[in-house]
């Protein structure tokens, strides 16, 4: 199991479909990476030469890509500066609410969480 940039990324996979692991690192700029290292983007990941890494590395490095926990960093300032400013966007980070339009009154459940029922309280002296 190679390990590139402190993850371990899966060996037994293809080098083009493990690079993907990198949080911040898709398909499309696997694929690019790899055309720039000339590297066979079939070949498994375990069977990578010390070289072949160190080159994939260096392309990320190089790139000035933001990986990990640097791009995790960067998103949750966007966030909570969206918060700060009480922006709509960030009123409804906030309030756990679907932010880019979609409708709340029948869907949303995945942003809403499971729904809460209401139930009525009856007096205990009335019937």
């Amino acid at each position: 199991m190679p390990r590139l940039l402190g993850v371990d990324i899966p060996g037994e996979k293809r080098i083009e479909a493990s690079l993907p692991y990198i949080y911040g690192i898709g398909p499309k700029t696997a694929k690019r990476m790899l055309e720039q290292a000339n590297i066979d983007p079939n070949i498994r990941a375990r069977d990578l030469s010390q070289g072949q890494i160190s080159e994939i590395i260096s392309i990320i490095t190089s790139s000035k890509l933001l990986i990990e926990g640097d791009l995790r960093r960067e998103l949750q300032g966007n966030l909570k500066r969206l918060q700060a400013i009480n922006c709509y966007r960030g009123i409804r980070h906030r309030r756990s609410l679907p932010v880019r339009g979609q409708r709340t009154s029948t869907n949303a459940r995945t942003r809403k969480g499971p729904r809460k029922t209401v139930g009525v309280q009856r007096a205990k002296d009335k019937k």
